[in-house]
């Protein structure tokens, strides 16, 4: 992360969350929000009780995530 900014201490209670699916939404999705410049949120809909996992972009990239996938701009 840029300027060695804590991921975790970004506040995403405003984030908007996009969902992503190969198939019909009937049993979850992953989601995936822009929490920062260069940070992303990555949620479970099926568990939304659950703190979402954060990355960098080059940590998404590294993992094969694509936020276009979700509607979402690198």
């Amino acid at each position: 992360m840029q300027n060695g900014t804590n991921l975790y201490a970004l506040d995403i209670s405003a984030a908007s969350f996009a969902k992503a699916c190969g198939g019909p939404c009937t049993e979850g999705c992953v989601t995936l929000a822009r929490i920062g410049e260069d940070a992303w949120a990555l949620g479970d809909s099926k568990r939304p009780d659950v703190e979402p996992l954060r990355f960098t972009t080059e940590e998404l990239d590294a993992a094969g995530i694509d936020p276009a996938r979700f509607g979402l701009g690198a």
